[in-house]
């Protein structure tokens, strides 16, 4: 049964693969072409070396009537080189349009799941799918599918160049041939798993380092560091251990591979060193000459070379499959949708109404609801509850980051919200940047502005660098309530007329959160919508209406 299942995967992983290797199908045979034109120039260069040697040693001519020879060799070299560097650079075009547009379905498909579909999720291994898993891909389109293409019409045009001066010597090469592919199937089958075995292996080894990293004032707290160090240890030599298993792999197909050409290119030699020195008169080999033997040899290891190219890029097939099914695995995860349509609200002055919403998990069935609710605009509605009541829940489905299991919920059309809890999201960078996460095309005047309705004007002026000072993740360098002013800047730079406030004011002292409290009394002013969820009575002291949940049912609503 695991078989069927992990062969179902494969077959998915390689049709999305296909999929967005068809859209750069103009790169691709550009790539190819470029391939066959420097094949073509090295089958030519080596035809002209073989004559030149041949002239010389044969013929006896000088060396003033060769030069012609020469001077067309010379100019063949950077044409091949030239047409090499076209492979190269149509391939890597290919795969960079190709990696940015399954990196934006990836990021698509995460903004569709929303915070409450990715909730399972751990956030060092949607890291490493995003960004190893997808430069996983590079190998796959930039190398391996030229090549594979490449594989087949060269190793037939120089074969049939050989069989036009020696059809016994084509013979030896033909049959010789059909070892690679077979060898690099077999192999390839194991390195797939391998590679995807690997993968799975670097995202637990993320997960556990950021979960020790992130705790490590705990951990400290405890005594527990040794024995988290040498948990990370043992997850780093199980990856090591991996890694080692899929190079030794690697290693070992390549040596096989190595191995049959180079006994294929010893008898095609000894045929023709025999066949000039007059020892076998079977078939063609006694009309050999110095430059039909010659460039039979030459053209040997020719005839080899994409086969093996193919096998060694037939690892970057192995690392892009075992990476394309953790992909695939991501995208086919599914939000919880209900199909119920989701009109507009009824009232003329509505912004969102839920109609008997519920809303339920697999694991832990109703969680809210049914309920009825209409948020009027500019409104202010406070939401209380003891934990576990359904609060967050609420704001969730208001959001629209989790969709009603029954019932209905209507919404404006271009509904647009702002969202604020007690543990605001900060990333590393400037100041700045981490206000542009609401208006990316803000300016400084600006951001200087929100900040100063956000109580934090003598803040920025007391830092050297202004709006460039750097910020460490999570708001490393802030105060906490330094921190919920940062996020209430962000929520004056959004036009978003619904303004979503999780337990905006929890562990603030009181200084912090009068600041807080002012500053979301000024956005009531400006008319947008406010609703509130929170256990401290000082915010909900600002709501004009109360709803109260028990158990995700509504307890009682209350107006002010």
């Amino acid at each position: 049964m695991r078989a069927i299942t992990e062969a179902s995967e494969a077959r998915t992983a390689r049709a999305w693969l296909a999929r967005l290797a068809h859209v750069e199908r103009g790169w691709l045979a550009l790539a190819v072409a470029a391939g066959l034109v420097a094949g073509a120039l090295t089958v030519v260069q080596l035809a002209l070396l073989a004559w030149l040697v041949a002239a010389l040693l044969v013929d006896g001519r000088s060396l003033p009537a060769l030069l012609p020879g020469f001077a067309a060799l010379a100019v063949l070299l950077p044409l091949r080189a030239l047409a090499q560097w076209g492979q190269d650079a149509a391939g890597l075009a290919a795969s960079l349009r190709l990696r940015t547009r399954a990196r934006g379905e990836l990021l698509d498909h995460l903004a569709r799941l929303g915070p409450v579909g990715i909730a399972g999720q751990h956030t060092a291994s949607l890291a490493n799918r995003v960004v190893d898993q997808v430069e996983a891909l590079d190998g796959y389109v930039a190398r391996f599918l030229p090549q594979r293409r490449l594989a087949v019409v060269m190793p037939l045009l120089i074969l049939a160049v050989v069989a036009w001066l020696d059809w016994l010597a084509a013979v030896f090469l033909l049959l010789a041939a059909p070892l690679i592919p077979l060898f690099m199937a077999l192999v390839g089958m194991g390195a797939e798993r391998l590679n995807r075995e690997q993968f799975d292996a670097v995202s637990r080894l993320s997960r556990h380092f950021i979960d020790r990293v992130r705790g490590l004032a705990t951990l400290q707290l405890f005594g527990h560091t040794r024995m988290a160090t040498r948990e990370v240890h043992a997850a780093a030599d199980d990856y090591r251990r991996r890694s080692m298993r899929t190079l030794r792999l690697a290693f070992l197909s390549s040596a096989v591979l190595e191995f049959f050409a180079a006994v294929a290119i010893a008898m095609v030699a000894i045929y023709v060193g025999f066949g000039l020195l007059g020892y076998i008169d079977y078939g063609p080999s006694g009309e050999l000459t110095l430059f039909s033997g010659l460039l039979v040899l030459l053209l040997a290891p020719e005839f080899f070379q994409p086969l093996r190219s193919l096998a060694q890029h037939y690892h970057d097939r192995a690392a892009a499959l075992g990476a394309a099914e953790g992909l695939v695995a991501l995208l086919e995860t599914t939000p919880r949708r209900t199909g119920v349509a989701q009109d507009g609200p009824r009232g003329e002055h509505s912004l969102v109404e839920l109609e008997g919403a519920t809303v339920s998990h697999p694991e832990r069935g109703r969680v809210l609801g049914p309920l009825d609710l209409t948020l009027a605009r500019g409104e202010i509605v406070g939401v209380s509850g003891p934990s576990g009541a359904g609060k967050s829940t609420l704001l969730q489905l208001l959001a629209g980051f989790a969709e009603p299991t029954e019932g209905a919920r209507r919404v404006v059309a271009d509904h647009a919200f702002a969202w604020m809890d007690q543990r605001p999201l900060l990333i590393h960078g400037s100041l700045a940047d981490n206000l542009r996460l609401a208006a990316p095309q803000a300016d400084a005047a600006d951001l200087h502005h929100a900040l100063a309705r956000a109580g934090l004007a003598d803040l920025l002026a007391a830092l050297p660098a202004g709006l460039d000072s750097a910020l460490g993740e999570r708001g490393v360098g802030l105060s906490g309530g330094q921190a919920q002013r940062l996020a209430l800047a962000r929520v004056f730079l959004s036009p978003a007329p619904l303004v979503l406030l999780d337990e905006p004011t929890a562990s603030l002292d009181a200084a912090s959160e009068a600041r807080v409290l002012a500053g979301l009394a000024a956005l009531a002013a400006e008319g947008r919508t406010l609703v509130i969820a929170s256990h401290q009575p000082a915010p909900l002291a600002l709501a004009q209406r109360m709803v109260r949940l028990d158990a995700g049912r509504e307890a009682g609503a209350v107006h002010g």
